[in-house]
């Protein structure tokens, strides 16, 4: 009997090693409490909750694109509709002017698509062996960025351009390549870039002076 029980206990425990208990969730909705303290692996669940907290116009007009890159991305993610906690999805507007370009970045948390709803653009991303995979896309057509690679979007057109970004994380992240090393805080050494970049420190400071955020 007691190898009996000593078999099923430890069958028992192998199957529970091997199945992943509740994968999905476990109430209708977890409204993000924005202003909570608590720190958790997302945010926790505020109490009370109306229509305006699964609600959002921000992506219905075209954001200004009067800056040095020439676009704006307009999020859409559990920041701006609280009502996306822990639901695994976010939406985000880009739009460019005649030649701006969304600079090389990441999401280490997402995979991107986009929708092209205005214009044309170059798009591509690059995979972990060094390949660009790059298109020319146009209205109504789509393009996959996978999760966590270096990709990019530039406008070459003589018109403004729109996409609509969707990605399967509540809040993707955004790591920007140049931002990243050349605006940090606080700053990556310079010893480090001009070893990096194969350049001379003066050139280094020259790209830190013109991505140092505004005061």
């Amino acid at each position: 009997m007691t190898a009996m029980v000593a078999l099923f206990v430890l069958s028992f425990g192998i199957v529970l090693a091997s199945v992943t208990a509740d994968p999905d969730m476990l109430q209708d909705v977890c409204v993000a409490d924005l202003t909570s303290a608590v720190k958790v692996n997302g945010f926790t669940c505020k109490e009370n909750f109306t229509a305006d907290d699964f609600f959002f116009d921000g992506l219905a007009k075209p954001g200004l694109t009067n800056n040095t890159l020439g676009s704006l991305v307009t999020g859409a993610n559990v920041e701006k509709i609280p009502g996306l906690n822990t639901l695994g999805v976010s939406l985000s507007r880009i739009d460019y002017a005649p030649g701006g370009l969304n600079p090389p970045h990441t999401h280490p948390r997402a995979t991107e698509i986009i929708f092209v709803l205005e214009g044309q653009l170059d798009v591509g991303f690059i995979t972990t062996a060094n390949v660009l995979v790059s298109k020319t896309i146009n209205k109504g057509e789509i393009f996959v960025f996978p999760k966590g690679l270096v990709h990019f979007q530039k406008n070459n057109g003589k018109v403004p351009a729109a996409v609509i970004a969707a990605f399967n994380s509540q809040l993707p992240g955004t790591q920007s390549i140049a931002a990243t090393l050349f605006a940090a805080t606080p700053p990556v050494p310079d010893h480090v870039l001009t070893k990096a970049f194969q350049v001379g420190t003066k050139e280094v400071e020259k790209i830190k002076s013109r991505l140092a955020p505004k005061k």
